[in-house]
C-alpha cells in the first residue's frame, strides 16, 4: 500500500506541467528531431491511414514494434505514454466488455486486439512526430507541403499554447483552494473530495477561458506588430521562412530504412 501511495503521489500538478513542458519545448534533444519535417509528415501519413487497411495480425504487429522504437528514439515523456495507455485500455475495454454483454464469448478478443494494434500503430506514429519535432518545424513542414499557413500556424500555436494555458489553470485552481475550504470529512471512497475538486473545476472553467482570450488578443496583437499578416500572403516571405528546410543523408537513409522494413514486413505477413 505504501509502494501504490508513493507512485501516486508522483503525480501533481507541477509534474503534469512539466511534462507538458518538456513535450512541447524539449524536442531538440530527441534523434528523430533532426530530420526534416517534410519528409516525417509524409512518414507519418502512411501510418496514420494505412493500418486501418490491413488486418494482418503479424504486418500490424511489425509496424507497432517499430512505431515502439521511434517513440523510444523521440523521447517521450512518460505522461503521454501513461495517457495513451489509459486510453486504449479504457476504449477497447468498454468494447469487450459490450461485446460479451450481448452474447460475445472470448473469439472476439482478436478483433478487439488487432483494433487495439491499429489504435496503438496511429497514436504511437502521432507521438512520435509531434513529440519529437519542435511546434516551429512541424509548422514550416506543413506549410512548405501546401497546407494554408494560417492552419499550420494555428497548429503550431496551440501546441505551444498548452503548457501555458495548463499554468493558468493551476493558477486559478490554487486561488480558488486558497480561498475556499475543503470538506472535514472525506466520506466513503473520499466521495466528497472528489464532489469539491469537480466544484474547482467548473469554478475555474470561466477565469481560464477569460485568460485565454487575454492572451490570445496579446499574441494577435504582437504577430500584426511583427508583420504576420505581410508574410502570410506574400510568397517571398514564405520562400525566405522555408529557405532552412533541406532534406539531408540521415533523412534519404530514415526513409528508406522505414520501406525496406516495411517491404519486409507485408512480405512476411
Amino acid at each position: 500500500m505504501e509502494l501504490v501511495r508513493n507512485w501516486f503521489s508522483k503525480f501533481s500538478l507541477d509534474r503534469i506541467q512539466l511534462e507538458l513542458m518538456n513535450t512541447a519545448y524539449g524536442s531538440g534533444h530527441a534523434s528523430l528531431s533532426r530530420l526534416d519535417p517534410r519528409g516525417l509528415l509524409i512518414w507519418y501519413l502512411f501510418f496514420a491511414i494505412v493500418p486501418w487497411f490491413v488486418n494482418s495480425l503479424t504486418v500490424l504487429a511489425g509496424m507497432c514494434l517499430f512505431m515502439i522504437v521511434t517513440t523510444i528514439l523521440s523521447r517521450v515523456t512518460p505522461f503521454i505514454i501513461l495517457v495513451l495507455c489509459l486510453g486504449l485500455i479504457g476504449q477497447v475495454g468498454w468494447l469487450f466488455i459490450i461485446s460479451l454483454f450481448f452474447g460475445g464469448d472470448i473469439s472476439s478478443a482478436l478483433p478487439l486486439l488487432k483494433l487495439t494494434l491499429k489504435l496503438s500503430v496511429v497514436s504511437l506514429a502521432s507521438i512520435t512526430v509531434f513529440s519529437g519535432l519542435d511546434p516551429e518545424k512541424i509548422s514550416d513542414g506543413l506549410l512548405a507541403l501546401g497546407i494554408p499557413a494560417a492552419f499550420s500556424f494555428s497548429l503550431s500555436y496551440g501546441y505551444r499554447i498548452l503548457p501555458v494555458l495548463f499554468e493558468e489553470f493551476r493558477n486559478v485552481l490554487l486561488s480558488y483552494r486558497l480561498r475556499g475550504k475543503a470538506p472535514s470529512r472525506p466520506g466513503l471512497l473520499h466521495w466528497r473530495i472528489g464532489v469539491y475538486y469537480l466544484k474547482l473545476l467548473v469554478y475555474a472553467f470561466f477565469p481560464l477561458m477569460l485568460a485565454t482570450a487575454k492572451r490570445s488578443r496579446t499574441t494577435v496583437e504582437a504577430l500584426e506588430t511583427r508583420g504576420f499578416s505581410y508574410g502570410l500572403n506574400h510568397p517571398e516571405a514564405k520562400k525566405l521562412k522555408l529557405s532552412h528546410l533541406r532534406f539531408q543523408m540521415h533523412d534519404i537513409l530514415f526513409l528508406t530504412g522505414s520501406a525496406a522494413y516495411l517491404t519486409l514486413l507485408f512480405w512476411i505477413g
